[in-house]
């Protein structure tokens, strides 16, 4: 077996251990004579791997009984236009913070169902960034106030949560359970699963019960979240794989430890912006003070070095380098399952492609 170091932003990089386990119970589930995608979503394996994955995420994020812990099919896309569908009102308006690329997202479909109020907007900033709380103008009586705590492609994150009156919602999807933090001041996190929850075809939508009763009546069930609060997010047919495969991997972070995962992130992180910054050739491009943990984003002097880096770099086993295409760049992704040695050797391949082109 040959494993490449995977920097890829997502699809990302999973637990190896967790792929094996998956990989010896993909064809007999635990003594079943099935696969877990073959098997009914009511019968009782299934729903033991279902309720895990639920009370996993409980634990790792520290909720109490006001929140439910949802999986919803459509990835975070579906949350930026079912979010306002069901708490933003035809004479409200909701708050959102533009920070780059996806909250760039969020906020035009958004603006498809109501009146958004951009309270700070520093999407085309170079260096990229967030804003500061004294850039923050929010809005009294606003439905609910959007941020993006990691701004995938810009590679900029927030380092501590604003305070607000209205309904805090987070789009995690790229940092969701890299870090410790303080659930209670959020209404509702989501998150697309494919960065560091496990694959593809789930979302994690951590809501406040109190907040989801809110939420229109005149929605079709499947876009209603109290539909998913009543049923345990089987109303319908679950992504059951997605979900069984997030099971195992917050299984594994619960055996890790999530502070330690933090100080592993942080660390992997802190080499990697410490080979850029002690080079004349490479170049960062988040600010210093919201540099993201997950995603390292920098420059070459050329887009053709660039070019070539990726191109030589991936030759050398160092997979999905390139920046997203409307930005450019190099990027490295370096979510959870990432391991410390990766970042040891990308280090090594950024120096001797520095001796050779610089």
């Amino acid at each position: 077996m040959s494993r490449i170091f995977n920097f890829s932003a997502g699809p990302a990089v999973l637990p190896l251990e967790v792929l094996q386990q998956a990989q010896a119970e993909m064809v007999d589930y635990r003594g079943s004579g099935m696969s877990i995608m073959e098997m009914s979503h009511r019968g009782k394996e299934y729903s033991a791997v279902h309720a895990e994955a639920m009370a996993n995420v409980r634990e790792l994020l520290g909720l109490t009984d006001e929140y439910e812990v949802l999986f919803i099919q459509g990835g975070a896309s579906l949350q930026f236009a079912m979010l306002p569908m069901n708490f933003l009102p035809k004479d409200g308006a909701a708050d959102y913070v533009n920070s780059g690329h996806w909250a760039a997202a969020a906020i035009k479909q958004a603006r498809l169902v109501g009146q958004v109020k951009v309270v700070a907007d520093c999407e085309k900033e170079i260096p990229a960034r967030v804003p500061e709380a004294a850039e923050l103008s929010w809005t009294p009586g606003a439905a609910y106030a959007h941020i993006t705590s990691n701004e995938t492609i810009s590679g900029a994150q927030w380092k501590s949560f604003p305070v607000t009156d209205a309904p805090l919602v987070a789009d995690m999807s790229s940092d969701i359970l890299s870090r410790p933090f303080d659930a209670k001041p959020f209404s509702m996190i989501y998150a697309g699963a494919q960065k560091n929850l496990g694959p593809a075809g789930v979302a994690l939508v951590v809501i406040r019960k109190s907040f989801a009763e809110k939420g229109s009546k005149g929605l079709p069930a499947m876009l209603r979240y109290v539909t998913y609060v009543e049923n345990q997010s089987m109303y319908n047919t679950p992504p059951c794989y997605s979900i069984y495969m997030l099971a195992l991997t917050t299984r594994w972070l619960k055996q890790f430890g999530l502070e330690r995962m933090h100080r592993q992130n942080r660390d992997k992180a802190a080499k990697l912006y410490a080979a850029i910054d002690g080079s004349s050739f490479y170049r960062g491009t988040a600010a210093k003070h919201c540099r993201s943990d997950m995603n390292v984003t920098f420059r070459l002097p050329t887009e053709e070095l660039e070019e070539r880096f990726c191109t030589e770099a991936s030759k050398a086993g160092l997979k999905g380098l390139k920046g997203h295409r409307s930005v450019g760049g190099v990027r490295a992704s370096i979510y959870n399952a990432f391991p410390v040695e990766g970042v040891d050797v990308l280090i090594g391949f950024m120096k001797d492609f520095e001796r050779r082109c610089g």
